[in-house]
C-alpha cells in the first residue's frame, strides 16, 4: 500500500507541475505573440518581466524548478512504467493499446527538454550576462530587436519550429492526462479534454507562426 501511495503522489505531484508549465506556456505565448503586431508592446512587457523583482526572483526560480521536476519525474516514472508493463510495444497494432503520443512522452519530453536548455541560451543567459555580468545601462527598446535576431538562422528557426511540434505532441496526451490523474471526473470532463486539446494544438502552432514570421518577414538590417 505504502509503494501505491508513493506512485500515485508522484503522479499527482507530476500532473500539477504539468499544469504549472501550460500556464506559464500560455503567458510566455501572449508576450510573445504581441511581437508579431506590435513592437512597442513587447519591448513594454519584456520590460516589465525583466526588471520585476517578483518576476525574477520569485517566479522565475520556481519556473526553473518546475521544469527540472516537472521532467526529472516524468522520465523517472517512464522507465518505472517500461519495467512494469507486461505487453511489449512490439505487439502494439495501431491504436488499439494507446497513440503515439501517449507512447513517446519519453521521447518528446527529452527533446523538449533539450530545446528548453537551447532557449535559456538564447535568451535567458543574454539576458543575465547583460543586466548582471556586464552591468549594462537599462534599455527598455532592445528587447524586440534581440527576438528579431534570434530567428535569421534557418537552422536555429528550424529547430524551434520541431520542438514545437513535438511539444504538440507532448501537451496532446500530457495535458488532458493531468485532469484525468487529478481525478477530474464529473459533467465537465468532456468540455475539459475538448479545451486540452484545442490548447495542444493552438499554443503550439502560435509559437510557430511567431518563429516563421520574423525569419520570413521581419529580418533586421545589418
Amino acid at each position: 500500500m505504502g509503494k501505491l501511495s508513493a506512485s500515485i503522489a508522484k503522479k499527482v505531484a507530476m500532473a500539477l507541475s504539468g499544469l504549472f508549465l501550460v500556464l506559464f506556456l500560455a503567458q510566455h505565448f501572449t508576450i510573445n505573440f504581441t511581437s508579431v503586431f506590435s513592437e512597442e508592446t513587447f519591448n513594454s512587457w519584456s520590460h516589465f518581466m525583466g526588471h520585476n523583482y517578483i518576476v525574477q526572483f520569485i517566479f522565475q526560480p520556481i519556473l526553473i524548478f518546475g521544469v527540472v521536476f516537472h521532467f526529472v519525474m516524468g522520465i523517472v516514472l517512464e522507465l518505472k512504467n517500461n519495467k512494469a508493463r507486461k505487453i511489449s510495444y512490439k505487439s502494439y497494432k495501431g491504436n488499439s493499446n494507446s497513440t503515439w503520443a501517449s507512447r513517446n512522452m519519453i521521447i518528446s519530453g527529452a527533446v523538449i527538454l533539450a530545446f528548453l536548455g537551447l532557449h535559456f541560451y538564447d535568451f535567458w543567459v543574454p539576458e543575465i550576462v547583460h543586466k548582471y555580468v556586464e552591468s549594462n545601462p537599462e534599455d527598455a527598446f532592445r528587447y524586440y530587436t534581440e527576438l528579431v535576431q534570434k530567428f535569421e538562422s534557418p537552422v536555429r528557426t528550424g529547430i524551434y519550429v520541431l520542438a514545437f511540434v513535438l511539444l504538440m505532441f507532448h501537451l496532446w496526451h500530457g495535458f488532458a492526462s493531468s485532469f484525468q490523474t487529478m481525478g477530474w471526473n464529473n459533467k465537465y470532463s468532456k468540455a475539459v479534454k475538448g479545451f486540452t486539446k484545442l490548447y495542444a494544438i493552438i499554443i503550439p502552432l502560435g509559437f510557430i507562426v511567431i518563429a516563421l514570421y520574423h525569419h520570413f518577414f521581419n529580418q533586421i538590417p545589418h
